[in-house]
């Protein structure tokens, strides 16, 4: 088929374009989280014990090392997008992406070099992912008029959102899946993305057009490299506050932690500084000047951080407390937490595009305001909710906080392209990119902070009593109160039996010393959940008022946000950004 069938007036390329970038964004997302469920199969791959103090670091740099390089690059990638070709940097974000997913699948190397190997990929495979990430949303407004946008960008966002639930399903499917040839560690989890990215790089380059406005600025190395440099330093830090340091059970005392936390946001602040005084920047600041693409940015990224803190305690629960507790075993935990939380997946599928669809004529307040409350309400109801829960219950209220998800999402989405003028639509799209990987990167921080604090106060003593009570000596069951919560955390995160783990030859190596009936109640499906869900239902109550409280600050953020605004403008120089956006200013106010 002609690559001049599918014009930009050709009735079928937006359709094409749509699709393509659909596959892309979910391709992407799916990576961001295929990796929780299929770690301890990749470490067994390599010869590797996750849970082991030294190789804790290994676990969170494959876990967060592609959200990290995600976030970071999204916006350079969508200012190169506005000035060499939107279509270009995404097809070779296809590339990037395959090659780095081909890499992962075939690892040669065992042991700490081969988690390196995992984790330099990794990386890699973040540098295709900001490509994608950057310029999909882009590419779909060059594609649709601003009153078919929503429904359009309501369809990607339910990509890349449901997204990174789905990822947990595939996850799981596959984690078993892996073969060896000769040295070489084959694993099905990395390798079902080439084929994919096979057909998606092929397919984009075939039937994707330029047909967008290009900005005629130049790049702001400067200002890449700060933003680099600070959100780097931000976002690594937040991975080493939550390992153990010391004597302490987090590691937010560690000085290179304070270093990269305080260094990266006084960077950052610098990058602001910067950045106003450019000609062309990266990261356009004087957008912000419009209230539509303000308010709808700080609603984006606070959303973004009570949705990775739900997605996080949800697996927590499900997997370290209920499915447990209904006869689940915990190798099979991680699977079915993905079959659980369906739910929320198929609300995003319901909402997302017929708010985005509705939306493009009635406006994004309506549909973005009332679907934050939606999902506030849920937070609160999912607190009182028993830890040992009837599920229908369960399945409601995560289904209805995917309707209010899906009802903010589109909307958003599409507030914020509709807002810029049409040569810096790639720098908004990388910028509200950067906005929501950063924001899932900072509530694993955040809330996996909150969630040990809780921990931190209770399960020591009720670890003591439970293993005291069941033959384990007092000296070890002394030395074995006082490990770091993590390790029970990370363990039932990751499909690990808690307490098999602690007590065995991975940990204090008691176990095979216990009466028979102790080591079967220790290790059975109910010891775990029991010791550890009063403790948890206490960090349960702090995270989800947290995440209600950040969306109702969204909810009000969306609401204020102004009328219905589209940017009309074609091409904006950047040079005089400040003044053009000041009628939208006005105009967004009303």
């Amino acid at each position: 088929m002609s690559n001049t069938l599918f014009s930009k007036d050709h009735p079928r390329y937006k359709w094409v374009a749509l699709s393509n970038t659909t596959l892309g964004i979910l391709m992407a997302v799916i990576n961001s989280s295929i990796v929780i469920i299929s770690l301890p199969a990749i470490f067994k791959g390599i010869n590797i014990n996750p849970l082991q103090p030294a190789n804790v670091s290994y676990l969170l740099w494959i876990l967060m090392g592609y959200m990290l390089v995600t976030a970071v690059l999204v916006v350079t990638f969508g200012k190169l997008g506005d000035m060499f070709g939107r279509v270009r940097i995404y097809n070779l974000g296809f590339v990037v992406f395959t090659i780095g997913s081909l890499a992962l699948a075939f690892n040669p190397l065992q042991g700490s070099h081969g988690a390196m190997w995992l984790i330099v990929w990794r990386f890699v495979q973040g540098i295709g992912g900001a490509m994608l990430f950057s310029n999909s949303t882009a590419i779909i407004t060059d594609a649709f008029p601003a009153n078919r946008r929503g429904m359009a960008l309501g369809i990607n966002q339910v990509a890349a959102i449901a997204g990174s639930f789905i990822g947990l399903l595939v996850g799981g499917l596959l984690a078993n899946l892996s073969w060896h040839v000769g040295s070489l560690d084959v694993e099905w989890v990395f390798l079902v993305s080439v084929p994919v990215g096979i057909v998606g790089t092929i397919w984009s380059y075939l039937s994707l057009h330029e047909v967008g406005t290009r900005s005629t600025g130049k790049m702001d190395w400067w200002g890449n490299a700060l933003f680099a440099i600070g959100l780097a330093s931000l976002l690594t830090g937040i991975t080493y506050g939550i390992q153990p340091y010391g004597s302490s059970n987090e590691g937010w005392g560690n000085p290179w932690v304070l270093t990269g936390l305080i260094g990266g946001a006084a960077v950052l602040v610098i990058f602001v500084f910067v950045e106003l005084r450019q000609r062309s920047p990266m990261f356009e600041m004087r957008l912000f000047r419009v209230r539509s693409f303000a308010m709808a940015m700080l609603a984006g990224l606070l959303s973004s951080i009570g949705r990775g803190g739900m997605q996080f305690m949800l697996i927590i629960w499900l997997q370290g407390i209920w499915l447990p507790l209904h006869g689940v075993a915990f190798a099979n935990t991680p699977l079915m937490a993905g079959f659980a939380m369906l739910p929320i997946t198929i609300g995003f599928l319901i909402s997302g595009p017929i708010s985005g669809t509705i939306s493009d004529r009635v406006g994004p307040r309506l549909f973005a305001t009332t679907g934050l409350l939606v999902v506030a309400a849920t937070f609160v109801l999912l607190i009182v909710l028993p830890i040992d829960f009837v599920y229908w219950q369960f399945a409601l209220l995560t289904f209805f906080n995917g309707i209010g998800s899906g009802m903010f999402a589109a909307p958003n989405r599409a507030a914020i392209m509709n807002s810029v003028p049409a040569n810096m639509r790639g720098a908004a799209s990388g910028m509200a990119g950067t906005v929501q990987n950063s924001g899932t990167s900072l509530s694993m921080g955040i809330f996996f902070s909150l969630l040990i604090a809780g921990l931190s106060g209770s399960l020591p003593k009720a670890l003591f009593s439970g293993l005291t009570a069941n033959s384990v000596p007092a000296a070890a069951a002394t030395s074995i109160s006082h490990l770091p919560p993590v390790s029970s955390v990370f363990a039932a995160f990751l499909g690990y039996n808690p307490m098999e783990t602690i007590l065995g030859k991975g940990g204090a190596n008691v176990l095979s010393s216990l009466p028979a009936a102790a080591q079967k109640t220790l290790t059975g499906n109910e010891f775990f959940p029991h010791l550890i869900s009063g403790a948890f239902h206490d960090g349960l109550v702090v995270v989800f008022i947290a995440a209600a409280a950040m969306s109702v600050i969204a909810a009000i953020a969306s609401l204020v946000r102004g009328k219905h605004y589209v940017h009309d403008m074609h091409v904006v120089e950047p040079e005089i950004v400040a003044h053009e956006t000041e009628t939208p200013v006005e105009q967004a106010a009303s």
